[in-house]
Parts: structure tokens; C-alpha cells; sequence
């Protein structure tokens, strides 16, 4: 495992329209709530921002120290979702920017050890942030239903219930190999398939052990609360369920969209919106798809922020 990151080496999605929706003034303070291999935060640097780089993933941090004092990019620990209290404590109280880049980094990926792909056998982990319950945890100890009710959730899996079964009937599950074979069988697996089903699975049993879409939600509250008037928000997702939860906020924060997720805050009637109306959605054009095909299902959205208050729940509400 390398001690540095070479930003290089992975190439940042829609990283120059993402540049655009931000429209960098130097000397501004911009977040990147994702820094991963720190392919945004360079960027965003190199256009003169004041950088403030997120990641709970251990390793982004450790390995990306070296670049980020390199290029002047303020590196922190912690979920993008806390960005408002982590800033707070360095003395930012606004800034002009939020990127968020959402899912798993090309970095988690590519190593067989962190767990998060079937392409190399590896450990069932899966942690973003390399603590709590694991893949393994979860799959060796959940109740059948339960996992039935993930795959299904967050995999889109019309077979849930199948893959659920055949997995509680193959414990203990302790390796990615064990696992991505026990759900081809049970879905009939062929080599000449043009997708793996195995993904679907892997993709909802990642996103239920991160808590990926609750991180999400509260993290476009805390972009918006952290925005300065003007500020510009840009967001890229790589599924379905990220971007039906970015595009609701916006719809609903903009005045667009009357309800929203279950899980974010209403607005009451009467209160202004704060945001304009967003941007329209971007997606990869064929040059950047035969440069880097994991772009192929990115969609970036975003929007500025207006001059009204956030609306900020009891602490009751949003437990």
C-alpha cells in the first residue's frame, strides 16, 4: 500500500463541469467533503480556493496528508455530514463552496483488502471508515428478512429473498469471493451475462453498513446551513437513490417540490427558499466515458444558495 496519493493516478468525474457549477473566485473557502484521492481538492486548489478536504476513510487521510500540504488543502477527519461543527472549530463559519462526490472512491475499490469489490478476493469488510459493523458482521448475525429487506432497499435486488436465503444457508460468509459466488448461484449466474448480479448485492450491503444515504441527507442539511449567500453547491451521484435524495432536496429546497424524503426536515409554509431553482442535470459526454468508463453512471446536479435562514429542527426531530 502506497504512504501517498497521486491524484493522477484517478481521474476525478465530471471534474471539469463541477468546476463550472462551483465558479472559484480565489481565495475562497471551498469544502470537498469527499477527498478521496484528492482529485477535486486539487483542482479546486489550483483555481486559487482556500480547500477544506473531508474523509472518514483512514487510509484517504493518512495517505493524502502529503499531497494536501503540498497544495495547501486543509485535510479533515470526519464524516462530510459534520462539516458544519468540524469547520467551526477551525474558526470557518461559512464558505463559498460544497462538493460532495458520493459512494464508494475508486481508491476503496481497487484494493482487495478493504472488501468493497468482487473483483479480487478479499476481506467481507466494506467500512468506509474502517470501524463498526462490517459486511460480514451484518450477513453472518441479521435475520434472513432483514438482510431480504437490504438487497432489495438498497441493491434494487427483485430477488431478494432468494439471494437472503442462500446467504444464511452459506455462514459464515468471511471472504468477497464466498460471497459474490453464493449470489451467482442462487441467481443463475452465466459468464457471458453482461452484469454481474453480484453487484446489486454488494452495492446494497455497502450502502446499509456506511449508512450512505442517511450520510448523504444530513450532508446536503449541512452544506446548506454552511453555504454563504451565493455559495454554490454541486453534487455528484453514481445510482439511482443518491440522486432521487439530491434532487428532491433541491426540488423541495428551491420551492419546486412540495415533499421530499422521509428522512429530511419539511419546510413549513411561508418560509423562502434557500436555494435557486437548480441547474440542469449533467452527465458524462462519450470523450469522458472512453477516458474513464466508471463515469458512465454519474450525474452531477447543482445549485446557489440565497440569502434565507435554514430552518433548523429540535434535536428530537432529527433523531
Amino acid at each position: 500500500m502506497s504512504a501517498s496519493l497521486d491524484p493522477d493516478r484517478h481521474i476525478p468525474v465530471l471534474i471539469e463541469e463541477v468546476l463550472d457549477a462551483l465558479a472559484i473566485n480565489p481565495g475562497e473557502a471551498h469544502v470537498d467533503g469527499t477527498f478521496g484521492a484528492g482529485g477535486y481538492s486539487s483542482a479546486m486548489a489550483a483555481k486559487g480556493a482556500r480547500v477544506f478536504a473531508f474523509d472518514r476513510d483512514p487510509d484517504a487521510i493518512r495517505e493524502g496528508q502529503a499531497l494536501a500540504d503540498e497544495r495547501g488543502i486543509t485535510l479533515i477527519a470526519g464524516e462530510f455530514s459534520r462539516m458544519e461543527e468540524l469547520l467551526a472549530e477551525r474558526g470557518v463559519n461559512s464558505v463559498a463552496g460544497v462538493t460532495l462526490d458520493i459512494g464508494v472512491s475508486s481508491m476503496q475499490l481497487d484494493r482487495p483488502e478493504r472488501g468493497f469489490s468482487f473483483q479480487g478476493d478479499g476481506p467481507l469488510d466494506m467500512t468506509m471508515s474502517q470501524s463498526g459493523m462490517n459486511a460480514a458482521d451484518f450477513l453472518n448475525n441479521a435475520p434472513e428478512q432483514e438482510i431480504a429487506d437490504v438487497l432489495y432497499r438498497y441493491g434494487e435486488e427483485p430477488r431478494s429473498r432468494r439471494v437472503a436465503r442462500a446467504i444464511v444457508e452459506a455462514r459464515p460468509l468471511e471472504r468477497t469471493g464466498q460471497l459474490a459466488s453464493v449470489v451467482r448461484r442462487a441467481l443463475g449466474h452465466k459468464p457471458h451475462d453482461k452484469k454481474d448480479p453480484a453487484t446489486r448485492t454488494f452495492q446494497a450491503i455497502r450502502i446499509h453498513v456506511n449508512r450512505e444515504l442517511e450520510e448523504l441527507e444530513r450532508g446536503l442539511e449541512a452544506a446548506e446551513a454552511i453555504l454563504e449567500e451565493g455559495g454554490r453547491l454541486a453534487v455528484v451521484t453514481f445510482h439511482s437513490l443518491e440522486d432521487r435524495i439530491v434532487k428532491q432536496f433541491l426540488r423541495k429546497r428551491s420551492g419546486s417540490e412540495a415533499s421530499g424524503s422521509r428522512h429530511l426536515p419539511e419546510k413549513r409554509a411561508g418560509e423562502a427558499p434557500t436555494f435557486h431553482k437548480p441547474a440542469k442535470a449533467v452527465r458524462p459526454g462519450e470523450a469522458e466515458l472512453s477516458r474513464n468508463p466508471r463515469a458512465r453512471s454519474a450525474t452531477l446536479r447543482s445549485a446557489v444558495r440565497t440569502s434565507a435562514p435554514v430552518s433548523r429542527p429540535s434535536r428530537s426531530a432529527r433523531s
